[in-house]
C-alpha cells in the first residue's frame, strides 16, 4: 500500500512514527513555507528551502541508530551564530552546498539516515505564505501567522502564496500513484493548507484514485482556529481542496482531563469539539486518538491503526 502523508511539523511526524510500523510504502510530502527560527535564518542567509519540517520527517522515518536521530534533532544552546540552530537544519543546508540543489540535498539526507520511504518537498520554489484576516489586514510570512503579532482574535479569511508555486514533479507522481492520501494532522493554516495552494497539488489529489483522508487536530490554536470544531476544520480543507474530494474525516472523541485543559487554556487553546449533525456531509471515524497523560496530542500508534484499517 502506498500511503502519502501531507503536512508539516509535529502532526506529520506523529503520523509517520506510527505508520512506519506497518507494511506500507510511506511518502511524506512536506510544506515548504516555514519562515521562523533556525529555518528562517537559513532561508535568508543561504537561500535554501525550509529544512525544519523536512528534518522532522526524515527523523520520523529513519531506521538509523537512536544516537544518529538524536544528533539530527540536536539544537545548539549557545555559540555566536549557532545558538538556536538545529544540527539537522545545518546538515541539510551543507548538503545543498555540496549537491547543488535542494531536492538532491533532501534525497541524500534521506539516504544517509536510512529512512523507510520517501520525504519530498511539495515545491522547489522559494515562496512565502500570506494571510488575509477578516478585517482585511494582510500578514506576510508563515512565522507571523504562526506566532501572531496582530490581534489573535481575528479570524483568517483566506491564505495564499507569494509568488505562486509549482508542485515538485515527483510529489505529483506519488500522489497520483497513492492508495491513501492522509492530509494532516497539523496547524491548519501554516502546515496543512499551504500544500493545497501549490499549483498542481490539488488537481493531482482530485485525479488520484486514492482514498483521501483528513485527520483533524485535537486542540485549537490561538490566532488560527479559535473556537473551531471538527466540521470547521474539515470545511476549510474542503474549501481549498474542492467539494466532494475528501472521502473520510478522522477525529478524536476522548475528553481530556480537567487539569490538562486548564493548562492549555492559559495559552487560549481548547479541545476541538464536534457536532454529529454538522458532520453529516462527510463520512467520518470518531475514536480515542489521544496520548496519555501529560500532553493533549495524537498518539502515533492509535492514529496509525485507524488510518491503516480505515
Amino acid at each position: 500500500m502506498n500511503i502519502v502523508v501531507m503536512g508539516g511539523g509535529t502532526g506529520t511526524y506523529t503520523a509517520l512514527m506510527g505508520l512506519k510500523k506497518y507494511p506500507c510504502n510511506l511518502i511524506s510530502i512536506v510544506s515548504m513555507m516555514d519562515s521562523g527560527g533556525s529555518t528562517g535564518i537559513l532561508r535568508d542567509e543561504f537561500g535554501v528551502l525550509p529544512p525544519g519540517d523536512v528534518r522532522r520527517c526524515i527523523v520520523a522515518l529513519s531506521e538509523s541508530t537512536p544516537l544518529m536521530k538524536k544528533l539530527f534533532q540536536y539544537r545548539f544552546a549557545a555559540g555566536n551564530g549557532l545558538k538556536g540552530h538545529s544540527f539537522g537544519n545545518l546538515f541539510i543546508t551543507a548538503l545543498k552546498g555540496i549537491m547543488g540543489s535542494d531536492a538532491e540535498a533532501i534525497k541524500q539526507a534521506c539516504t544517509l539516515l536510512n529512512i523507510k520511504g520517501k520525504v519530498l518537498p511539495v515545491t522547489l520554489n522559494n515562496v512565502h505564505l500570506c494571510a488575509e484576516l477578516e478585517n482585511g489586514q494582510l500578514i506576510k510570512g508563515e512565522t507571523n501567522i504562526d506566532i501572531p503579532k496582530h490581534d489573535p482574535a481575528l479570524r483568517i479569511r483566506k491564505i495564499f502564496l507569494e509568488p505562486q508555486a509549482k508542485a515538485f514533479e515527483e510529489a505529483v507522481h506519488e500522489i497520483l500513484d497513492a492508495d491513501k492520501i492522509i492530509i494532516g494532522p497539523g496547524d491548519l493554516y501554516t502546515s496543512v493548507l499551504p500544500n493545497l495552494l501549490v499549483e498542481g497539488i490539488r488537481e493531482a489529489i482530485s485525479q488520484s484514485k486514492a482514498q483521501k483522508v483528513y485527520v483533524c487536530n485535537v486542540m485549537t490554536k490561538y490566532g488560527e482556529t479559535n473556537n473551531f470544531q471538527v466540521h470547521d476544520f474539515a470545511g476549510e480543507v474542503e474549501k481549498y481542496l474542492g467539494k466532494g474530494v475528501l472521502d473520510l474525516v478522522i477525529f478524536n472523541d476522548k475528553k481530556a482531563g480537567k487539569h490538562l485543559l486548564e493548562r492549555y487554556a492559559q495559552e487560549h487553546a481548547a479541545q476541538v469539539g464536534f457536532s454529529l449533525e454538522k458532520m453529516g456531509k462527510w463520512k467520518f471515524i470518531k475514536t480515542d486518538l489521544m496520548t496519555e497523560p501529560n500532553l493533549i496530542r495524537h498518539d502515533s500508534d492509535k492514529l496509525a491503526k485507524v488510518i491503516f484499517e480505515s
